[in-house]
């Protein structure tokens, strides 16, 4: 589902076509978008017949038809023109007094992006159960723990595992602050989407404990690593783009950093005080923190937005047969039972974090097999750090009950509850705004 994005599509039939063990698969490309699916349609004919692939693709619009059979569906959707929409999410909260980081995911941007995508994600997941009900559902959507959160409340036995690419960026920094092989290191990370750390380390040789050494060299390593105003940059000057998912990180190899711990001050403060890393850069951690807006690098988050809304827009179909995305390691160690432990899982909590609610989604470790998916339990995760979560827990179980009762009341109080929020005389009128303003996405609350 989503299979006309261009980038997320072709990605994941690299990755399917990639994996042996799923060979004579049927693969339905869906997207109401019809253009943009037959574009990648096509193009993906083609692939398959010139590269001799023993596949078989159909592309449709109706999902109840493409439902039907379904093993396993994965889903990347978006409602509406996304950065038009974003814009109104960080623009009008300004004109209210409030700031936010990013306002995608977290603050009062991430409750209205939430309360826009649960609702068609909900329809997807109710016709799921009535047709395929034994199908696991892939989400790589966002905002991924409001809505994983959404859809377990509303479908407790949806089998609904969010993915997400951040955890890829301890692939790329480990290594270099510990000069090791990534394959040589045990890791565990986890809290909540965008909003995870690095909770332990070891060298799986001597089962040595890495952590102190992560801290003492993190420094010297993230100060002048290269960061997205390098990037946009450089891309600027010589029309190319990188990537922003996936990690392709070949044209930041070649330059060097020129701003001061660029995209990762607020890393530097959780480095410092909490003593933890965090799996991903300031535009995403500090979209749940009251005090991030104090150390953020804004000049990087603002040309990552400009670099990532370039990147999407200049995105053409192309199928590379490597594996990228996780969804289809997990799929073939559920077909084929070759087990293995997935670093990072949104799932239920379900005691799997005991300091957080059961009922919220978390991102975990997770043992994956015949059996499915099975999250693993995260002890003696830091006070400090479950202080941070927990501040933003409230916004998520309101959020959830809008979109699931249609209950612009709830919504009014996740705004309030926001740790970002520091205003209240005029926030009942900002959602009223909003909702006229999104009318198409917003108008069911009521």
């Amino acid at each position: 589902m989503g299979a006309g994005s261009a980038q997320f599509g072709c990605d994941m039939l690299g990755d399917i076509f990639s994996t042996k063990s799923l060979e004579g698969s049927h693969i339905t490309l869906l997207d109401i978008n019809t253009n943009a699916l037959n574009k990648v349609y096509d193009y993906v004919k083609e692939f398959i017949e010139s590269n001799k692939l023993n596949f078989i693709v159909d592309a449709l619009t109706d999902r109840k038809k493409a439902f039907k059979d379904a093993d396993f569906i994965i889903s990347s959707i978006e409602v509406g023109d996304r950065f038009q929409l974003w814009d109104e999410d960080w623009k009008i909260p300004m004109q209210y007094g409030i700031h936010q980081v990013y306002g995608e995911n977290g603050g009062p941007g991430g409750v209205f992006h939430s309360l826009r995508i649960i609702p068609p994600i909900l329809d997807i997941v109710k016709d799921a159960m009535d047709i395929c009900p034994n199908a696991y559902i892939f989400n790589f959507s966002n905002p991924m723990t409001a809505i994983c959160t959404a859809v377990k409340r509303a479908y407790p036995n949806a089998k609904f595992i969010g993915l997400c690419h951040e955890i890829g960026w301890l692939h790329k920094w480990l290594p270099k602050i510990l000069r090791m092989n990534y394959e040589s290191l045990d890791i565990k990370a986890g809290g909540l989407n965008h909003f995870s750390c690095l909770l332990e380390i070891k060298d799986k040789k001597t089962g040595k404990d890495l952590y102190p050494d992560v801290l003492k060299n993190a420094h010297g390593y993230f100060e002048h690593e290269v960061g997205y105003s390098d990037l946009l940059k450089y891309a600027k000057a010589n029309n190319a783009f990188s990537k922003t998912e996936n990690f392709d990180h070949s044209i930041e190899e070649r330059l060097k950093g020129e701003f001061i711990w660029a995209d990762r001050r607020l890393l530097k403060v959780i480095l410092e005080k909490y003593k933890l890393l965090p799996i991903t850069v300031d535009s995403h951690f500090g979209e749940y923190i009251a005090w991030a807006w104090d150390v953020v690098d804004h000049r990087g988050i603002l040309d990552f937005y400009e670099l990532y809304r370039t990147v999407l827009s200049k995105a053409e179909p192309k199928i590379e047969l490597i594996v990228k995305e996780r969804a289809s390691s997990i799929i073939n160690a559920i077909v084929t039972n070759e087990s293995y432990v997935e670093e990072a899982v949104n799932i239920l909590n379900d005691g799997l974090i005991e300091d957080l609610p059961n009922w919220i989604a978390v991102e975990v470790p997770a043992e994956i097999s015949k059996d499915g998916v099975k999250g693993v339990k995260l002890n003696n995760v830091p006070k400090g750090y479950l202080s941070l979560l927990r501040n933003y827990v409230s916004v998520y179980d309101l959020t959830a009950e809008a979109a699931i009762h249609h209950k612009k009341e709830y919504a009014v109080q996740a705004i309030l509850a926001n740790p970002v929020v520091n205003v209240c005389k005029n926030i009942e009128e900002m959602v009223d705004r909003m909702i006229e303003s999104q009318k198409p996405y917003l108008d069911y609350l009521k």
